[in-house]
């Protein structure tokens, strides 16, 4: 099990905003953003790494960075966690999907085979479930064959509490390359200035890519 601490409720700072916003039938918050992707593109190209795994390692480390989306709802309560893995869908041949979890804490050069290795596992278990850690993972999908404006994502009833990310399809815009990035997460836990941070701490990985991060 990935361990998470407890966070107090009789001390949280959003403790009404926490309560607020549980009590909703569609308690989410998310934002679609057109990240410059040219200089990261550009490194992908040069190392030669492949584009979906370099960007999900970029976008799993800097949603790690940020505090509120390592936070989940577990009966009533708020928990963090101390890391939460990716779980991405893996197209399969009949044009359905598995799912694959990873581990981004990882330096890249170890992170890509490991990565390869594991999504060859996950074709092979052709699953779309999460295991005993789904509490903490961060949903990551992709759709490769749209450059979209905005997105609606699937969410179960009762709500749960994961963080979901989504990209599309690179388009030039000028002299830039840019992806649009989706998130959507449970507006109990992030609001707004969170999800600018997740997307402030994506700008930094990607800047650094492939870098020696440990």
């Amino acid at each position: 099990m990935i361990p998470y601490r407890k966070i107090p409720l009789e001390t949280y700072p959003r403790r009404a905003h926490f309560a607020h916003f549980c009590a909703m039938a569609n308690p989410y918050a998310g934002v679609t953003v057109p990240v410059d992707i040219t200089g990261f593109l550009a490194a992908c190209r040069r190392e030669k790494t492949p584009f979906f795994l370099s960007f999900l390692y970029c976008a799993s480390r800097a949603a790690n960075r940020v505090p509120q989306l390592r936070q989940r709802i577990l009966e009533g309560e708020i928990v963090e966690y101390a890391w939460c893995p990716t779980s991405h869908t893996v197209a399969l041949e009949d044009g359905t999907y598995c799912y694959c979890a990873l581990d981004s804490r990882l330096p890249f050069r170890t992170y890509l085979p490991e990565a390869i290795r594991r999504q060859e596992e996950a074709k092979a278990r052709r699953t779309i479930e999460d295991g005993e850690d789904a509490l903490a993972l961060l949903f990551v999908s992709s759709l490769p064959w749209l450059s979209y404006e905005a997105i609606v994502q699937p969410t179960p009833f009762p709500a749960d509490s994961n963080p979901r990310l989504t990209w599309g399809k690179y388009r030039q815009e000028g002299e830039r390359t840019v992806l649009p990035v989706s998130l959507l997460c449970h507006h109990a836990l992030a609001d707004g200035l969170h999800l600018a941070r997740f997307y402030q701490c994506l700008e930094e990985e990607l800047a650094q890519f492939p870098g020696d991060q440990p």
